[in-house]
């Protein structure tokens, strides 16, 4: 059999010991032949660990394509900083300009977990139950990567064996066209279905930072209601709840704070978080969405109306730039619309934003000029004085299971409030929600629980999904319409852009792939 050494090693980069790495520079250059590889237990659950990296290393990825659309991306420059992907921010994506590149870069993990499949499917000496969870972690991964595929391009060419690992290297035989939306949506389907059989009644091993049976239903409940929502198969709205019913054993923190804080990772409130430690891996991205801080000094105020002297005026007080840490420059930044949006006794707001002004000093009490917001969510921690932005993203948790459970009850016509109810009062808490929910239209209701969507998930890409989703009246939320805040895109104009393009590198290199319809391209779709 045709040896594979090289895509091996592009699957154990993962493996996250230094024994590992060693024992990669160590072994003969055949080692890594197929006939090498897949021997033993240990073998196997390493390469799942070098899948989970490589889904961590797809962090902002997700929330790139999740949430950068939504409407909460300010584009203002608050700070003389370089702004990053406007064209995304502000829905100008065109066949040039596309946003993201190579189908987000999801077929490399895609083809990994495809081998997987593939060879431990095949293998005899592990036990069957530990056999089943890994293969139920292996299809749950390639289901969400294929979900936000399709969330992202709509149909997409589907590649479910791993062609090119098993000797097929002709570039003509390699060409797929785009599956039709259905299409993908059943593969996605029937991938999370595998995978909640395969878990079966096992309870999750390890802990909170790989995939689970919980997180498999968390992933089927949001899948079907995808389903039910956007494709109009009512009937999955029961397939959604009865999965997002059979998440058990997590509950909601007391503080809101404390979900993400680094020191209570694998808290009761995540069902499924990407795990980033200090001294192993950071989401450094968090860092652009802060402050820049050699713009801070000396210009901003905490407080717009501050009628103090100079010597209050704010320096770095989140401690950006400690010991040892670079220079921080805010690349992204949240509209201060969206923190406003916040109860001031909303608890989310403070543990969310930071608000600081800059003032014009001529002006006595100092009035602000520019209002900015940056990101406190995902801080990390301060070691050795040092900041790292090492908190766990979450990419499941028990508030999306409730919320999303109150949009199905709604979608049902029921009333939503036992799920709505207590994500406001563990926001206001230790006080009384002042402006508790009551249903009342399904309308209303609808943009009720979008409002606490978009003030519980900041940064944990979900809006611009939300968006396609969610409905107001017979149309996704998404679309401009009077009554309806939310909207980003014209439905007359922009219908078509809720899917993004693909760059014209894909179609050249591949004269099977079609432009996403109602994109101006040179070639005829």
């Amino acid at each position: 059999m045709k040896k594979i050494r090289y895509y091996i090693c592009c699957a154990m980069f993962a493996l996250m010991t230094a024994s590992c790495n060693n024992a990669l520079d160590l072994v003969p250059e055949d080692y890594f032949g197929d006939s090498n590889f897949w021997q033993n237990e240990s073998q196997v659950s390493n390469f799942m660990i070098g899948l989970h990296k490589q889904f961590r290393d797809n962090q902002f990825q997700f929330v790139r394509l999740g949430e950068m659309r939504g409407g909460g991306y300010s584009n203002v420059d608050r700070q003389a900083t370089s702004l990053n992907e406007l064209p995304v921010i502000e829905q100008r994506l065109e066949e040039t300009s596309s946003g993201v590149t190579s189908w987000a870069g999801f077929y490399g993990p895609i083809l990994q977990i495809n081998l997987f499949i593939q060879k431990v499917e095949a293998i005899s000496f592990l036990p069957e139950t530990r056999k089943n969870y890994l293969l139920g972690q292996a299809y749950a991964m390639r289901a969400y990567y294929y979900f936000h595929l399709l969330r992202t391009y709509g149909g997409v060419p589907l590649r479910l064996e791993a062609e090119v690992l098993n000797g097929t290297t002709d570039a003509v035989l390699l060409r797929k066209e785009r599956a039709t939306e259905e299409e993908v949506l059943a593969a996605v389907k029937n991938d999370v279905n595998k995978s909640v059989s395969l878990f079966g009644s096992q309870a999750a091993v390890g802990d909170k930072s790989q995939w689970s049976p919980q997180a498999a239903y968390m992933l089927k409940g949001e899948v079907f209601l995808w389903s039910a929502k956007v494709f109009d198969i009512t009937a999955d709205l029961a397939e959604a709840k009865t999965a997002l019913n059979a998440v058990t054993g997590s509950s909601l923190l007391p503080n809101f704070a404390n979900v993400f804080s680094y020191s209570q990772k694998n808290n009761s409130e995540i069902i499924f978080a990407i795990r980033f430690r200090v001294g192993e891996a950071e989401m450094n991205n968090v860092a652009s969405y802060t402050y820049s801080t050699f713009n801070m000094n000396g210009l901003h105020y905490k407080d717009s109306t501050a009628s103090a002297g100079v010597g209050n005026f704010l320096v770095d007080p989140l401690q950006l730039a400690a010991t040892n840490s670079q220079q921080v420059i805010q690349r992204y930044g949240y509209t201060f619309e969206l923190f406003q949006s916040y109860d001031i006794k909303d608890t989310r707001r403070n543990a969310t934003f930071y608000d600081y002004y800059k003032v014009n000093t001529d002006v006595k009490p100092f009035v602000a000029t520019i209002k900015n917001t940056a990101l406190v969510k995902f801080l990390g921690t301060i070691d050795a004085n040092k900041r790292y932005f090492s908190d766990d993203w979450p990419v499941y948790r028990e508030a999306d299971r409730l919320l999303m459970l109150a949009e199905i009850v709604n979608a049902e016509g029921g009333d939503p409030s036992p799920y709505i109810k207590p994500v406001r009062d563990r926001a206001f808490a230790p006080a009384t929600d002042p402006k508790p929910f009551v249903s009342t239209s399904k309308d209303a209701n609808e943009l009720a629980i979008f409002a606490e969507r978009s003030k519980e998930f900041v940064y944990e890409g979900k809006r611009w999904y939300d968006l396609r989703r969610m409905k107001y009246g017979s149309d996704p939320m998404v679309f401009k319409a009077s009554g309806n805040p939310y909207g980003v895109l014209d439905k007359t104009t922009q219908g078509y852009r809720i899917l993004w393009p693909v760059e014209a590198a894909i179609w050249t290199n591949d004269p099977l792939v079609k432009q996403t319809p109602g994109y101006n391209t040179a070639r005829p779709q």
